[in-house]
């Protein structure tokens, strides 16, 4: 499978490909090899930005990298709005049923 953005499906962060599956390739679409993770993705993306502020990459390089960078911020915004929803929802239900607990 060809993840081109991170899903909510059942914990693991996007899932991982499924080598028969029939999707088309997007292009510029990233394979996903290993379980997504947060915090790994914010180190991605410190070390993007100091390769691109050292001025180490050529100009095709930055605009490449910055691309990904973006990508990857999205990936942990939504990672980040789907945790709050969850948090949201237990607090709820914690403020609902409180003699459950």
């Amino acid at each position: 499978m060809i993840v081109s953005k991170p899903t909510n499906a059942t914990g693991g962060y996007p899932p991982k490909p499924n080598p028969s599956s029939s999707d088309p390739i997007e292009p510029n679409a990233t394979v996903i090899n290993e379980v997504w993770s947060y915090e790994a993705t914010v180190k991605e993306i410190e070390a993007t930005i100091a390769r691109i502020e050292s001025g180490e990459l050529d100009l095709a390089d930055v605009f490449d990298q910055f691309a990904t960078a973006v990508q990857q911020l999205k990936q942990c915004e939504k990672f980040l709005a789907d945790r709050q929803k969850q948090m949201d929802l237990l607090i709820e239900t914690v403020s609902e049923d409180p003699e459950d607990f």
